[in-house]
């Protein structure tokens, strides 16, 4: 006999899942709907008009193309997640990429040690960035265009005001320019979906035994089916031969920097979703005050949120070097910083703060990249890619504001 009142206990069925989705929808939480439904959309409008769009060598290309801007877009989310903004990001992975090759060529470090101060160096830029905003009180947008300011002339005193440093390390230069085995990829995918499958079963055992009401195992099964099907379609596809001479030179497997992704995805998705210090980022970024009076120390989080992200920018930077086998004083800079902060606002993250997700910025990454690459293809200008850029991320941002809106008239927020 259950009580009036009490905990409703075990799965509910499928047709409630889906009622509650549309509920939320309905009430101003789209999500990631809106990046999921513009993919979709780009993807077939350029596979319409230029289907080379979807041939193995341009999918692949996606991947890599997209990478940089992705990782440093996981950063900025930490960021964004507080209501802050870090405008240095992208020169910040120019700096790091820059004493990346400077250890590398002209004082032969291993690559190791290379990325290891590399790493510290972003760390090291986060801190700096964090304490003056949260200790003394600074605007970040103040501080991190100050930074953004700062950082062009490091990066080009590094860079011997102007010169370019090649990268020769083979396996700086395979994180993104190489691919893993077919034989591999599949491992990896049936690797990833086992682990997958075996969070979803873990979690609704979890609520179940705490008496809550637990997702029904068969649409745990749909979840693990559609990741299954999209990500085997994708690694059937790049494991197919991508060079027009393949007895020269063989482009097949799933390029190096995309487990890379991945890894970084589901690592700071469990610190986001499954760790006290998640919790109080999404405390701190909804009310910081009330997050004070909860006991959570706000600086500590603040200055841990731009040092995360600046480390992130390290990363990219990284991947921006080997993508282009060298560096330079342009390095993170032009459009890197605004296809980022793009990137996580167009997958779902809020301006305003306490909204997002490490997801949304892989998604809003490929959004990104397909709008770039599809319209390279078609020929357009990079005036005209930079209008469509721009016009995709005021509708995001639109969306957000309005989603806010109708979430705090239903009550939702």
């Amino acid at each position: 006999m259950v009580t009036k009142g009490a905990p409703e206990t075990g799965s509910a069925p499928i047709s409630s899942h889906v009622r509650g989705y549309l509920d939320r929808v309905r009430g101003g939480d789209v999500g990631a709907l809106p990046a999921i439904l513009g993919l979709v959309v780009l993807c077939t409008i350029f596979t319409i008009l230029r289907p080379a769009f979807l041939s193995e060598g341009n999918f692949a290309n996606l991947f890599t193309q997209g990478a940089a801007v992705t990782v440093i877009a996981m950063g900025l989310v930490f960021v964004l997640l507080l209501g802050e903004i870090d405008l240095s990001a992208g020169f910040a992975s120019g700096v790091c990429a820059a004493v990346l090759a400077v250890l590398l060529t002209n004082h032969g470090w291993p690559w190791y040690w290379a990325v290891v101060a590399s790493l510290v160096t972003g760390a090291g830029i986060g801190l700096v960035l964090g304490v003056l905003v949260a200790k003394l009180g600074i605007p970040s947008f103040v501080v991190t265009l100050a930074a953004f300011l700062a950082f062009q002339g490091i990066v080009l005193m590094l860079m011997n005001e102007g010169s370019n440093i090649s990268i020769r390390d083979d396996t700086i230069l395979a994180v993104a320019n190489k691919n893993v085995s077919p034989a591999l990829g599949w491992l990896m995918l049936a690797v990833g979906l086992a682990g997958y499958a075996a969070v979803q079963l873990w979690q609704a055992r979890g609520r179940v035994s705490r008496g809550l009401t637990a997702d029904p195992i068969s649409l745990i099964a749909i979840r693990v089916a559609a990741v299954a099907v999209i990500a085997g379609v994708a690694v059937y596809v790049l494991n197919q031969e991508r060079s027009r001479n393949a007895i020269v030179v063989s482009l097949k497997g799933v390029p190096i920097v995309v487990p890379l992704i991945v890894v970084l995805l589901i690592g700071w998705t469990f610190v986001l979703r499954r760790t006290a210090y998640g919790r109080h980022i999404y405390a701190v970024g909804g009310n910081r005050e009330a997050s004070r009076r909860a006991g959570i120390n706000v600086d500590r989080i603040r200055i841990s949120a731009f040092m995360i992200c600046s480390t992130m920018a390290a990363v990219g930077g990284v991947i921006a070097a080997s993508r282009a086998n060298s560096v330079d004083p342009n390095t993170g800079g032009s459009n890197v910083l605004l296809y980022a902060v793009g990137a996580a606002v167009i997958g779902g993250t809020s301006l305003f703060g306490g909204k997002g997700r490490v997801l949304d910025a892989v998604l809003g990454g490929a959004v990104v990249a397909v709008i770039d690459n599809g319209m390279g293809l078609m020929g357009y200008s990079a005036g005209v890619k930079y209008v469509v850029t721009g016009l995709v991320l005021l509708l995001a941002a639109g969306v957000d504001a309005l989603s806010r809106k109708r979430a705090a008239a239903t009550g939702l927020r």
